[in-house]
């Protein structure tokens, strides 16, 4: 008799054990009966009958998928290297559950093809100055691609774009010529600035004539600071003519 009750206690241990299941508060529970779908079940204790329920959890968090390097030949013919990261949740359960095999694999596949796919379609510029916009483009479609298999896709990121080394130097060449072009600018800018303001203070000394007289009393005021052996006094214009005119 007593090992017919502890027979009958083990059996009911495992039946409950069997039952009796615990879904976290960022999972669902997808269960299907005698191989047909019943229900998207949790978070919290759930009841199952052992043998005929089976019973799958599926992640509700958000699931960070790295894009492995990709060979992406742009389409102005440069060959690169793009690497991405891609950012998703399940929304859907029954879907994600039902609809594909392994709905990581498959979005992580997807995501490899649509970013070749796209960055394919663009110019290397457009590649390295626009890489906002081609995020976009990836996320609206793969998240319109992962919808009939409940999975929305939140955010993409192209993290790094590889360039071949002979285009590394061309493009260095490219930006140390912008680089002095730039500097030859600013250079003749300020030429034109300086010179712009010796003819205004040209004009300004041609109407008063005493602001002549005094720049040149200011100049002799500097030569006179200076520790020089030998000091030369420079001559007004005015007097040179003087002396040089025919009496």
């Amino acid at each position: 008799m007593g090992f017919i009750l502890l027979f009958l206690i083990i059996l009911v241990l495992l039946f409950l054990q069997a039952a009796i299941k615990v879904v976290n508060e960022y999972e669902r529970a997808v269960v299907l009966r005698l191989g047909k779908f019943l229900a998207v079940k949790g978070p919290g204790l759930i009841l199952l009958i052992p043998v005929i329920d089976r019973m799958r959890k599926l992640d509700l968090r958000v699931i960070t998928l790295d894009v492995p390097p990709q060979e992406v030949i742009t389409k102005d013919n440069v060959s690169i290297r793009v690497s991405a990261v891609v950012y998703y949740r399940v929304i859907d359960p029954e879907k994600a559950f039902l609809q594909v095999e392994d709905y990581h694999y498959a979005t992580s596949q997807l995501a490899q093809t649509t970013l070749r796919s796209i960055c394919g379609q663009a110019e290397l510029d457009e590649v390295l100055a626009e890489r906002e916009k081609l995020n976009l483009r990836i996320q609206e479609i793969l998240d319109t691609d992962t919808e009939p298999w409940g999975i929305k896709v939140s955010k993409v990121e192209i993290k790094e774009i590889d360039l071949p080394e002979e285009m590394k130097r061309a493009m260095a060449k490219q930006a140390e010529a912008e680089r002095e072009r730039r500097a030859k600018i600013i250079n003749a800018e300020g030429e034109y600035q300086a010179a712009k303001r010796l003819l205004e203070a040209a004009n300004i000394m041609a109407q008063s004539p005493i602001t002549l007289q005094l720049r040149y009393l200011q100049t002799l005021t500097e030569i006179s600071s200076e520790k020089n052996s030998t000091i030369l006094f420079p001559l007004p214009i005015e007097i040179l003519k003087a002396v040089s005119s025919p009496k």
